[in-house]
């Protein structure tokens, strides 16, 4: 099991979020918890952003790194898909 922190970017957009949408991030984090690398929402970015993950959520995205060491999960940012990665 892995620790899922959030950014206080992060954690601000989760706190305004609508109700749906927290419902549904709470499944995407319970994911993350059990496992963070395999899951039909998520794919390895590529180029800068190579150690970064997104987590797709409708047409939102969590995007998050993971510390193998520590067993964390970090949820870096939560945005539309339009502006995620930007």
């Amino acid at each position: 099991m892995y620790e899922v922190f959030l950014t206080h970017e992060a954690q601000r957009f989760y706190e305004q979020a609508d109700p749906i949408l927290v419902r549904k991030l709470n499944r995407c984090f319970q994911c993350l918890r059990e496992n963070p690398h395999e899951h039909p929402n998520i794919k390895r970015l590529k180029g800068p952003f190579a150690k970064h993950f997104p987590f797709q959520i409708g047409d939102w995205r969590a995007i998050y790194r993971i510390d193998e060491q520590k067993h964390e999960v970090t949820v870096l940012l939560i945005a539309h898909r339009s502006k995620a990665y930007r």
